[in-house]
């Protein structure tokens, strides 16, 4: 089974990309002992994919594997806020609070009558020799000022999912990622491994 190293030590994350991608083992980063943080300084959703998977491509070139590298950054893009929060989703109301998050939003948004949103997901899949392909997903929405749902994934108890009809902090585990940016990101790229 051939081995490809997802730039990540997010569980929830290793989880999705092993289920999708059964016939690769996905490694982590713990899994090939990276332990360094890695400075997303990108001003795109692909310059942060892809820093992510230079660095963790050249660490591993450095102990002499040859592996393919998965690296992915998303986002919640909001139209009427010219696509913020974007790239800076996770800390858009301060250090990593999802709380704060929100409520940045909800004050963002109060005088908008557009609430129009995205989710957006880049993968960047790194060769060895260099090379890169990329693969991206998007799932529409809009942002509901009244939180529903299960609130401990950040704007999910925000974001309308056209899709399903609800929330995503509504929606169970599987009906999120069916519809989901990083699901539909993972799709593309499955066509291109599979």
């Amino acid at each position: 089974m051939k081995t490809i190293v997802l730039a990540s030590n997010n569980l929830h994350k290793v989880k999705e990309f092993q289920e999708m991608l059964p016939n690769y083992e996905i490694k982590a980063l713990k899994d090939i002992d990276f332990h360094d943080d890695i400075l997303e300084d990108g001003n795109t959703f692909f310059e942060n994919s892809y820093i992510k998977a230079k660095t963790v491509s050249q660490f591993l070139k450095e102990k002499k594997i040859e592996c393919d590298v998965i690296a992915d950054d998303s986002g919640l893009c909001v139209n009427a806020l010219d696509g913020a929060p974007g790239i800076h989703s996770a800390r858009f109301g301060g250090d990593h609070s999802n709380e704060a998050n929100r409520e940045k939003l909800r004050n963002e948004l109060k005088n908008k009558k557009d609430r129009s949103a995205y989710f957006f997901c880049q993968i960047v899949l790194l060769h060895p020799d260099g090379s890169y392909e990329e693969f991206t997903g998007k799932t529409d929405g809009e942002i509901s000022l009244e939180e529903k749902g299960n609130k401990d994934f950040c704007y999910d108890c925000m974001f309308y999912s056209y899709d399903l009809g609800k929330t995503f902090g509504e929606a169970t585990e599987e009906e999120k990622n069916s519809v989901s940016h990083r699901g539909r990101a993972i799709e593309e790229l499955k066509k291109r491994l599979v």
